[in-house]
């Protein structure tokens, strides 16, 4: 399939921005909630089918196939006209209150330890993954709630000549808030660390088959891979970093290997201050971390200035100030932040995603901000910290 020579230049330009070489621009893209993309179709007055990422040309795009344990249409627990419940292949109870952005989690299926030791997950090279459509809980259940998400494959041919292409895959840490909670997570490595170390070990064996399979599946058709994990909140790691390093580092380092093997670059999203293992992040190889929450403490010119070339940085724009709607706070913020591109290495983003409290008029001047300023070489005036 084709690509256009628009897409190759994209391709160009953030291949070149995560070797930390300059393009011809900082690239740009983001993550967007439904109700922003509901809300700036209508302030900006744009047809029921516009999409940021062609209206805007943005410069790539995620793509996420069935990543559930067990690849199984949703049951249908309650619905009405406020609210859906359903229990998903992770076996997770999960309630979608339509005026409400986030799903709650109800229940889990896995609810002690011998059933998490007991669990066993459908093949991860299961074509039903990456070539049917299908309910998955990562696609169908968060700011929206979708049934019978397309075929994962048919979204990235549809992409495929128009942006760069990543897929992704979820790590351990991502799979255990879905399969058992946050709590029981966080609970049962305290009370049982090795035990619990085991079953990380298997799940990330599975995490690691399906980002074979997945690029395996892509046959050439994905330029990268986003691999999501939160291990962190606020102010630090949600867990002790040795046992991070010991049970959940080693899966993460395969997968980037894995990428690395087919050319295909890697971004880990990961929430909140992960400051007590950023270096581990460097070590293992990583190319570019997202979303660095400003909320969380984090400054991509500090960490610039710490790490420089070691890494790449993508994202760490305050969506708050984005959200309060100043154009000229928002023109500080982004200028500055600005300066961390200098040398490539960085891909500009909001620190996490686009949420409806951000005006369609605000992105839209931001955009245009990034594509005038983020040329090479880059030109910030007043706002240049050199």
């Amino acid at each position: 399939m084709k690509r256009t020579d628009n897409c190759l230049a994209k391709l160009e330009r953030m291949n070149k921005a995560l070797r930390h070489e300059e393009p011809d621009r900082v690239p740009i893209s983001d993550f967007f909630w439904g109700s922003f993309v509901r809300r700036w179709r209508k302030d900006l007055n744009l047809p029921e089918d516009a999409s940021p990422y062609y209206y805007y040309d943005l410069d790539w795009i995620v793509t996420n196939p069935n990543l559930d344990p067990h690849i199984r249409q949703f049951e249908d627990l309650y619905e009405d006209e406020f609210k859906v419940m359903v229990k998903t292949g992770f076996g997770a109870t999960m309630c979608k209150h339509h005026n409400i952005q986030m799903p709650e989690f109800v229940g889990f299926d896995v609810d002690c330890f011998e059933k998490l030791e007991e669990l066993q997950f459908d093949d991860p090279y299961d074509k039903r993954r990456y070539f049917e459509a299908g309910d998955n809980q990562i696609a169908g259940v968060g700011d929206g709630f979708e049934r019978n998400t397309p075929a994962w494959i048919e979204t990235v041919k549809k992409l495929h000549t128009d942006f760069p292409v990543y897929g992704s895959v979820i790590e351990v840490s991502e799979c255990l808030v879905r399969l058992i909670g946050q709590e029981n997570a966080l609970l049962w490595m305290g009370i049982d660390p090795e035990r619990m170390g085991a079953c990380i070990n298997k799940i990330g064996q599975f995490y690691l088959d399906c980002t074979k399979a997945q690029i395996e599946a892509a046959d050439g058709m994905i330029d990268g891979m986003v691999i999501w994990g939160d291990v962190a909140y606020t102010k630090t790691m949600l867990f002790d970093p040795d046992y991070w390093r010991e049970y959940f580092k080693p899966w993460v380092k395969a997968m980037i290997d894995e990428c690395h093997k087919h050319n295909l670059p890697v971004i880990y999203h990961g929430c909140g201050n992960v400051e007590l293992i950023f270096e581990d992040f460097i070590e293992i190889g990583l190319d570019s971390y997202n979303p660095l929450e400003v909320k969380a403490g984090l400054d991509i010119v500090d960490l610039k200035k710490r790490y420089g070339n070691q890494i790449g940085y993508c994202g760490n724009n305050d969506i708050q100030v984005w959200e309060r709607g100043d154009l000229e706070e928002i023109k500080r913020e982004i200028l500055r932040k600005l300066n961390a591109a200098k040398n490539g290495g960085v891909i500009f983003q909001s620190d996490h995603s686009v949420s409806s409290d951000v005006d369609g008029k605000t992105y839209d001047y931001i955009v245009k901000l990034v594509k005038e300023y983020g040329k090479y070489p880059l030109q910030l005036g007043e706002f240049n910290l050199d």
